[in-house]
């Protein structure tokens, strides 16, 4: 159902699956399956996962996992009851994304560059770090949105972008003038690979591998002088959003400009900003702690 239905991602089943065999093998235990388990069986394997040490963000996604197997076994008349619908999930811990500066964005930009002398490859390699930093900043994509772009996705003047997000869900992003330029420059560089991605593999019949790109990422972010333990496509995607907002952006464009399905998922960066805004305060105002120390001294 998950895949025929909700288009589910290929890494999405495999967690789900996970998921299932996790809470299978805690209901052994009790002398259960999954067909045939209790409230309190469940709450058994609610236990073992914090016995494990495991966050309650993990927590979460896992009940969310099971929550939704007993309504489909409900909806398909395979039970009669629903023995997960009055557990609590855990309350996730929120924790603030991370984001680059402006000026870190930018000297990462700048850190694609090859000087004329470089090899063909390494000049290669520099525009595929170049299209792909320019799309994730100037559309806020993720990875796997990223990586996936078919090549005529670039074809003519195109000033938007159309991207299949998650369950299959389909938007509009508008592209930047230099967004645009360097895809496209990229396209004219691999126009003998008769690749049907923009971002091609070793194999050209198959998209670069999220591993391959981190290695570029990695690489171009010691040439800016970043610590590429900062950097990740998620982190320039915190940084579209983040720097959005910062600009005046409304919240409801940027949900449709992310994908998300709920507005509650894009209120996080409301957060970021907040919390910036606190730190303004408390390194500028006259009365703030801060100032109050370096009068101090």
């Amino acid at each position: 159902m998950q895949a025929a239905e909700r288009a589910a991602a290929p890494n999405t089943l495999l967690a789900y699956q996970a998921d299932l065999d996790s809470c299978a093998q805690s209901l052994v235990g009790a002398g259960q399956t999954l067909r045939t388990a209790t409230v309190e069986g469940l709450r058994g394997w609610l236990a073992d996962l914090s016995a494990q040490g495991q966050s309650r963000r993990t927590v979460a996604r896992r009940l969310s996992c099971i929550k939704q197997f007993y309504l489909f076994l409900l909806r398909e008349g395979l039970r009669t009851d629903n023995p997960a619908e009055h557990l609590d999930s855990p309350r996730a811990e929120q924790a603030l994304p991370h984001f680059l500066s402006e000026s870190e964005v930018l000297a990462l930009l700048d850190a694609c560059v090859e000087p004329e002398g470089a090899s063909a490859a390494k000049k290669r390699r520099a525009l595929v770090a170049l299209a792909a930093l320019e799309l994730l900043y100037a559309s806020g994509l993720r990875i796997s949105e990223l990586l996936g772009l078919p090549r005529q996705a670039l074809a003519g003047d195109q000033r938007m972008l159309s991207v299949r997000g998650k369950g299959g869900r389909e938007r509009l992003v508008p592209l930047s003038d230099s967004a645009r330029q360097a895809a496209q420059a990229l396209v004219v560089a691999d126009a003998g690979l008769n690749s049907p991605y923009l971002f091609p593999g070793r194999d050209p019949t198959r998209p670069m591998t999220r591993q391959a790109f981190d290695r570029i990422l990695h690489d171009v972010g010691q040439k800016a002088g970043l610590d590429p333990a900062r950097l990740s496509p998620h982190v320039l995607r915190h940084s579209f959003a983040t720097h959005l907002l910062a600009h005046g952006a409304d919240l409801r464009a940027l949900q449709m400009l992310l994908g998300h399905a709920d507005i509650a998922t894009t209120q996080i960066y409301t957060h970021v900003q907040t919390e910036r805004l606190r730190q303004v305060v408390a390194e500028h105002h006259p009365l703030s702690a801060s100032k109050n120390a370096d009068l101090d001294d």
